[in-house]
């Protein structure tokens, strides 16, 4: 069974960075699409990046489009979220999801993690 545990989240002031890790461990998720959704209060929660089993296809929800970055490292069994220029409105717990889809985590998101709250003070 997959287990996604991820860290990184925090308290910022907008306009800065912070980067979140998901680690995968109990199965190698390399042959899987990785990526992130996130969850503000009152809302639903949505997709934020995905990327494909190899890391040569990543695509992003438009909000954060030019100011977030996915990426994985398969030797490690981990998934990176760098995050710049952070808004109030960036503010939600960020979820870890790896998927049965080679290429879009979006499709039949199996595994999740926990959570990790980033929080963008204006």
């Amino acid at each position: 069974q997959v287990q996604l545990v991820e860290s990184g989240g925090g308290l910022v002031q907008a306009g800065g960075s912070l980067r979140l890790s998901c680690a995968a461990s109990g199965g190698t998720v390399s042959m899987y699409a990785m990526g992130w959704f996130r969850q503000a209060p009152g809302k639903e929660r949505e997709f934020v990046a995905g990327i494909s089993w190899s890391g040569e296809m990543a695509y992003y929800a438009e909000p954060v489009k030019g100011r977030f970055t996915i990426s994985r490292d398969n030797a490690r069994n981990t998934a990176y979220l760098q995050m710049n220029s952070l808004k109030p409105e960036d503010t939600a717990v960020y979820y870890c999801a790896v998927s049965r889809s080679i290429l879009d985590v979006r499709i039949a998101p199996d595994y999740w993690g926990q959570g990790t709250q980033v929080t963008a003070s204006s």
